[in-house]
């Protein structure tokens, strides 16, 4: 069976002002968000509900105040890259972002965003919509 949708950190912990400029890049050895982790991903709002073992997980992780990279990916494969925020943080985002332990979402839910703090603050192309999550997350009966 394929990996499916999942959410890797990079391999060394790349900082998230070289990702733009990355023609190639390592994951990590294990996805920091697999899709055994996810109970449900709702599609209009990109909120996932998490287990809370893989929640836990994402709390435990070091994000400093100008973030921290990750990738999202279907059966390995990059689709786009993004930065866990912390919504303490006084620096502006032009990029998908996670942010972490925000106030407006669930218990054990994470928002996949446009642009830190707001989506003003984005530009381009929003990729969360890709048609090969949305089918992953289909075949797997984890979309909503």
């Amino acid at each position: 069976m394929s990996e499916g949708f999942a959410i890797y950190l990079t391999k060394d912990d790349i900082p998230v002002q070289q990702m733009p400029a990355l023609s190639h890049l390592e994951l990590a050895d294990e996805p920091s968000i697999s899709r055994d982790d996810i109970i449900w991903y709702f599609q209009d709002t990109h909120e996932i509900e998490l287990t809370p073992e893989a929640y836990e997980r994402l709390e435990a992780l070091e994000i400093r105040t100008f973030g921290k990279s990750f990738v999202v990916c279907v059966d390995k494969q990059p689709v786009y890259w993004g930065a866990f925020w912390v919504s303490y943080s006084s620096q502006s985002f032009d990029g998908i972002t996670i942010q972490m332990k925000p106030t407006f979402v669930e218990e054990n839910r994470i928002k996949i965003s446009r642009g830190f703090p707001s989506d003003a603050f984005a530009s381009g192309e929003d990729p969360r919509s890709n048609p090969e999550i949305k089918a992953s997350l289909e075949k797997a009966g984890k979309l909503k």
